[in-house]
């Protein structure tokens, strides 16, 4: 309760720049509240205004901008007595003078505390005001109360809040200071003219004074320095003299003449603190009228930007501003001719002949004139006629880029091309310590027509199919026969990217039909793939060219040596695995093979692997990629299969993720995405499903998630996975953190997956261990239904063990035997599953496959259900799965089930693959790894359990409904 007798109301003014009200006598700070405030309407009654402690004093705070109001009128309270402390007597009147000054307008912005650093407002009280106002203030200092300027400052700052007017006054004051905080020089304005530059004021000068300088006169290299007054209302009325000279009465006009000569000294003394250069040598209070090339150099490039930011007007050449933003460009006039022979060697790596001159707006340079200005070290040179301005950053650059030519024996058909792409920059040059010069090239109309074929399809004329082809091309599948044939005819290497289930396989099986009929002497082509689609390359070899000679090398008893040269030189294709492109290299590279193509060419994504390394080492005349996934974690992986199909194109790999992988992977850098996309798109040609133009007709297919809780035993392994780690965590290095985290994340997926995966424990019995994965249970009730519907499904996880469970499972509890394929399942097994599965006359109905053995290059449209037991970290891997099964051939609709464990990683990996397709779309992609570089606290609240999730089984049984 509130104390019958008189309470002593206090203010005291807090750090946070608001008053406390408090009382020593108030029992329950809440009722003096509302004791205080019961009548006051813009506090809402005290609702809106907090309580707090302040040296031991219980109080309420009332913002400044509403301590007016209320102080300006403080209660009288009706029940009880009490009484203000003298601070608030004195703060009662200040308010009703600040109502005043707001009501009025008496205020302005505070020119001395701008001068000190930061922005504020004081009251400007007239003369019949002031007297009576100063008293009050004085009162407030002899009781120290000292919050009246900074009230008063806060509550007009309040009202510039709803006033545009206010803001732009503040914001140019803002920036005022932060021009000057860029210069040394001391600050000499005074308050009258800081008012007047803000906007605060109007000046009544009639006119500006500036500063002007003029460019010599024919051949003199003498710039000239002028005083320009001019009329603010009539711009075009000017009147000039030299810097040295006052103006004399009768040529200015008479209303100016009170103001002339003071504005002239004190705007030539700005000058000369600005810019002390400009002092004369003998007169220290005049300026020098003459500058020479150097000087005027200084002046245009940084004396006129200092002076403009201090305020002052500047007038230079009209030309200048042209000129200064004019790069020079290095013009190159190619020669060189395309051929036209299909069997004419021309590639990347064509040596052009070019002629070159410097060219700097509409002036052409010769080598000789350019030599010339090297010669002469000007900066400011007339031409012709015409100004043109050479730094010596840019002289540099000129020099270097020409040195770097030159270095390489002339321009290849390579730097044009990227010239062509990136608009006359070379991807490889990285000058850094000059001024980027583009190049700008001049083409023959055949190298403009070939640029122009490979940055547009529809420039490449349509071929028909070839007549041994056995089968019919889509219109689409015909482009990109034409499109591979037209990069071969010029020897550049190529990468076929279109969708899983588009037809990659029979574009170059009908290319290199088209090549046989063309009658070219070529020798065989060298095929390598996947060894799970060796079989459904030879089956598909069979079906739609039975004409060409297939060599299968692979098994025990492949040829080696001068046998398989024999052997190979007597197909027209030869076929093997990435394994044995390693295993085999000696025998693989004793032939040069007319056209090496890598399907699946994410397989060579990384750059150090024995594989890659020895298939980049293979001669061939022309190189393709096949994939559906040109990146599919990291853009280096990108210039893993153009260093392939087009050597050296994308430059050294140290050099491509300086400048590309590092600025688009930690930054999504929007201009280097844009150049890598303008780079590779005339050797890249992807079409996807979606689009229209394919006209696939394919049925729909649905993605639907399957969300299931974590078991009692699944959520102890899994907590106890998170603790182990993270005790020991901060006595890691960097590199054995990484290694823990990822280690862990693979325990935390096994675990999700089933307990057994985790403790390694003997098999229970069928029906216990079915009960101890709710995933489990809950795949199994709906591959129950789509059976009895007639319709069969595939099963991706990455665990061989998981796999065999659910082999298990499926045979106890529906009776079914499914088939597994993994990377332990011999070749002629896998093609045998591959038949049995898409036989209709089959009774296999399901079939289990590990995510990276089965999850490219297999045709079974025979299934219409997708399960993804487990989550890999990136979409392109789980979509390339997906089209196992969604591809031409699919007739009915295709339904994806992907299974999340709640509360878990799972959700996080989901989370994650949901924004990454984005990125993916954009030619840019992320493994786990980020996931390394978290803190661990971050860790921790990306990993930990959220134990809402844990058996709530009649929740996800509604969410799933749902």
């Amino acid at each position: 309760m509130i104390a019958a007798k008189s309470l002593h109301i206090q203010c005291d003014w807090l750090p946070s720049r608001q008053f406390l009200l408090s009382s020593d006598l108030a029992a329950d700070i809440y009722k003096l509240k509302n004791y205080l405030f019961a009548w006051h309407t813009p506090s809402f009654y005290g609702s809106i205004l907090d309580v707090t402690e302040y040296g031991r004093k219980e109080g309420i705070v009332l913002p400044p901008e509403m301590a007016v109001d209320y102080f300006a009128e403080l209660p009288a309270l009706k029940h009880g007595s009490f009484h203000w402390s003298e601070e608030i007597e004195v703060l009662s009147c200040a308010a009703r003078y600040f109502q005043e000054f707001m009501e009025k307008g008496w205020y302005l912005p505070d020119f001395h505390r701008w001068s000190q650093g930061s922005f504020g407002w004081r009251w400007n009280v007239p003369l019949e005001r002031a007297e009576s106002f100063e008293a009050i203030v004085k009162q407030a200092r002899k009781i120290e109360l000292d919050c009246l300027e900074e009230w008063f400052h806060l509550v007009v700052v309040d009202r510039s809040e709803q006033d545009a007017a206010l803001q732009r006054i503040q914001a140019e004051a803002a920036s005022m200071a932060a021009r000057y905080r860029r210069n040394t020089k001391p600050l000499w304005l005074d308050e009258e003219e800081w008012l007047v530059r803000i906007g605060w004021n109007t000046s009544k000068v009639p006119f500006r004074v500036a500063l002007q300088l003029t460019e010599p006169m024919e051949e003199s290299a003498v710039w000239q320095l002028e005083m320009v007054l001019q009329d603010k209302q009539n711009p075009s009325q000017v009147y000039t003299a030299s810097v040295q000279e006052e103006f004399a009465a009768e040529e200015l006009p008479q209303d100016w003449l009170p103001e002339a000569e003071q504005k002239v000294i004190s705007e030539r003394q700005k000058w000369l603190q600005i810019i002390p250069e400009l002092q004369h040598p003998e007169r220290a209070s005049r300026m020098i009228d003459r500058l020479n090339e150097e000087q005027a150099w200084l002046f245009l490039t940084e004396w006129s930007i200092r002076l403009a930011e201090y305020g002052c007007t500047v007038y230079l050449p009209k030309w200048w501003e042209q000129v200064r933003r004019t790069k020079p460009r290095i013009k190159t006039k190619v020669q060189s001719a395309v051929p036209v022979e299909s069997n004419s060697l021309f590639g990347l790596e064509q040596v052009m002949q070019y002629d070159w001159k410097i060219a700097i707006g509409d002036v052409d340079l010769t080598e000789e004139e350019f030599r010339a200005l090297l010669d002469r070290e000007a900066r400011l040179i007339q031409i012709r006629g015409q100004w043109v301005v050479l730094s010596p950053a840019m002289l540099q650059s000129i020099q270097h880029k020409l040195k770097s030519i030159s270095k390489k024996n002339g321009l290849t058909f390579q730097d044009i091309l990227r010239l062509e792409l990136l608009g006359g920059e070379l991807p490889e040059e990285d000058d850094d310590e000059g001024v980027e010069v583009p190049l700008e090239i001049d083409l023959s109309p055949g190298l403009q027509a070939m640029i122009g074929r490979l940055q547009d399809l529809e420039h490449i004329p349509l071929l028909p199919a070839p007549e041994s082809f056995r089968g019919k091309l889509r219109p689409y599948q015909q482009e990109g026969m034409a499109w591979l044939l037209f990069l071969r005819q010029f020897g550049f290497g190529g990468c076929l990217a279109d969708d899983m289930g588009l037809g990659k396989t029979i574009q170059w099986i009908s290319y290199l039909l088209h090549i046989q009929e063309q009658k070219e002497d070529a020798s065989p082509s060298l095929l390598i793939a996947p060894t799970s689609v060796l079989g459904n390359w030879q089956k598909e070899l069979e079906r739609f060219a039975p004409g060409l000679k297939v060599h299968l090398h692979y098994g025990t008893h492949r040829h080696r040596g001068e046998a398989f040269e024999m052997e190979a030189q007597q197909a027209d294709v030869v076929l093997t695995s990435y394994n044995l492109a390693h295993l085999d290299q000696p025998e693989l590279s004793s032939v040069e093979w007319d056209c090496i193509c890598l399907d699946e060419a994410q397989n060579i994504k990384n750059v150090y692997t024995k594989q890659s390394v020895a298939i980049r080492k293979l001669k061939g005349r022309h190189r393709i990629a096949l994939t559906g996934t040109p990146i599919e974690n990291r853009l280096t992986e990108l210039w893993s299969i153009f260093d392939f199909i087009n050597p050296g194109y994308l430059g050294s790999l140290r050099e491509f993720s300086r400048k590309y992988v590092q600025p688009i992977e930690r930054k999504q850098d929007s201009q280097r995405i844009h150049q890598v996309q303008k780079l590779v798109q005339p050797f890249l040609l992807r079409r996807e499903k979606k689009n229209p133009a394919i006209h696939l007709n394919l049925p729909e297919k649905e993605e639907l998630k399957c969300y299931v809780s974590l078991t009692a035993q699944q959520g102890a392994l899994y907590e106890q996975a998170l603790q182990n780690v993270f005790e020991r965590m901060d006595g890691l290095s960097t590199m054995e953190r990484k290694g823990a985290v990822l280690a862990l994340l693979t325990r935390l997926k096994q675990i999700c997956n089933h307990p057994l995966l985790l403790t390694r424990e003997i098999w229970p019995a069928p029906e216990e261990m079915i009960q101890g994965s709710q995933k489990l249970v809950r795949m199994l009730e709906m591959i129950e239904v789509l059976r009895a519907e007639g319709e069969r499904c595939l099963i991706f996880t990455q665990y061989i063990d998981m796999g065999r469970m659910i082999q298990t499972a499926l045979q106890f509890k529906l009776g079914e035997t499914a088939r597994f394929m993994h990377g332990g399942v011999p070749k002629q097994e896998r093609d045998e599953m591959v038949a049995e599965f898409q036989d209709p006359e089959s009774s296999l109905g399901i079939l289990i496959l590990s995510l990276r053995t089965g999850g490219t290059g297999l045709n079974l449209t025979a299934a219409n259900h997708v399960f993804h037991f487990d989550r890999w970290w990136n979409p392109a891997v789980e979509n390339q799965a997906t089209d196992r099964v969604y591809r031409i051939g699919q007739t009915r609709g295709v339904q994806v089930h992907k299974f999340i464990t709640l509360g878990t990683l799972e959700e996080k990996i989901d989370e994650m693959l949901e924004s990454k397709q984005g990125l993916s779309d954009q030619i840019i992609g992320t493994g786990e790894g980020w996931i390394t570089e978290l803190s661990t606290d971050e860790l921790r609240e990306v990993l930990q359990i959220r134990k809402q999730w844990m058996n709530e089984e009649d929740d996800i049984a509604e969410m799933e409904k749902d």
